[in-house]
């Protein structure tokens, strides 16, 4: 199972992280972002016979990933994070200890040509965590309208050309379907110069993956059910990679609310159900970050429910 993890996912932060749940043996946890299994397995380790862990994942991959686990004290929900409160009350539980969520994609789905999550493999422009359902990349490409698709671009990607991507894609769509990364790739790249080409593609990319699987709306409904589920004292260990997921997670714990509007008292002190654990954003050591390349870019937030 070890081996078949290291081949899925690394996991980042592995120590930090699970140390901000601050465990108890007996307490009753959540990992929203299953994957290999490497968070999970460190928190199970963690509880006695009284605990329980709930581990969700939509990607028919990570649920092979659950199998052999100690069914006792740990549950597989074959669902997106953003149904949290739904399963957990299906499931009998109203509140919770602690919730941990690493938001970043897996080297597995990267290394994963079919999934087409990647600009270095050929395949299909799919992009979907969940492959039973929803529109895939290439559907957003093909049927968006212009204004859309920039939007997608600048809102997703931060990119400075969206306008001017979004107009190529268009007038490209007109003689042939795109289906492909190489069919999009052969649109897209003109617009960037060598020395920049990989990081504005990952940007164009993220912006793609974003809005195939709704990925913001997704977390905001996350975060918001994370806040009334956890106990007083109970914790959030949220791990992100790029600006626009860090701004939310940043917001809610600071504010409440991730749109990040302040609600102050009478004395000005800013009302808010969570207390930072950590003011300063933990990131990998060097040491890891050379093992793993794809936790360079990752932020480890924590807050305590008050």
């Amino acid at each position: 199972m070890a081996e078949q993890e290291t081949i899925y996912h690394v996991p980042v932060l592995l120590k930090e992280s699970v140390d901000g749940l601050n465990i108890d043996a007996g307490g009753c946890y959540v990992d929203v972002t299953f994957g290999g299994g490497g968070h999970s397995r460190e928190v199970l380790s963690r509880l006695g016979m009284e605990g329980h862990l709930y581990s969700f994942d939509q990607d028919a991959d990570a649920e092979k990933n659950a199998e052999g686990f100690d069914t006792e004290k740990f549950t597989f929900v074959r669902s997106n994070f953003r149904f949290l409160k739904n399963f957990l009350r299906y499931h009998g539980v109203e509140q919770i200890d602690g919730l941990l969520a690493d938001l970043g994609v897996s080297s597995h789905h990267f290394d994963d040509s079919e999934r087409g999550f990647s600009f270095r493999f050929e395949g299909m422009l799919d992009m979907r965590m969940n492959q039973r359902a929803g529109r895939t990349a290439a559907d957003v490409v093909n049927t968006y309208e212009e204004k859309r698709l920039a939007d997608v671009f600048y809102l997703y990607g931060e990119l400075k050309q969206s306008r001017k991507l979004a107009a190529a894609i268009v007038k490209a769509r007109q003689n042939k379907r795109v289906e492909t990364i190489g069919d999009f790739l052969e649109i897209v790249k003109p617009f960037f110069r060598n020395e920049r080409e990989k990081k504005e593609l990952a940007k164009v990319f993220q912006a793609l993956r974003i809005e195939v699987n709704h990925e913001m709306d997704a977390l905001r409904e996350m975060l918001n059910g994370a806040k009334e589920l956890l106990k007083p004292g109970g914790r959030l260990v949220v791990i992100t990679y790029h600006s626009l997921e860090d701004r939310m997670v940043k917001n809610l714990m600071k504010t409440g609310n991730v749109e990040g509007q302040e609600d102050k008292d009478f004395f000005g002190k800013v009302n808010t159900p969570f207390r930072l654990v950590n003011r300063q954003v933990i990131v990998p050591s060097d040491e890891e970050m050379l093992k793993n390349p794809r936790s360079r870019s990752a932020k480890l937030r924590i807050a305590e429910k008050i």
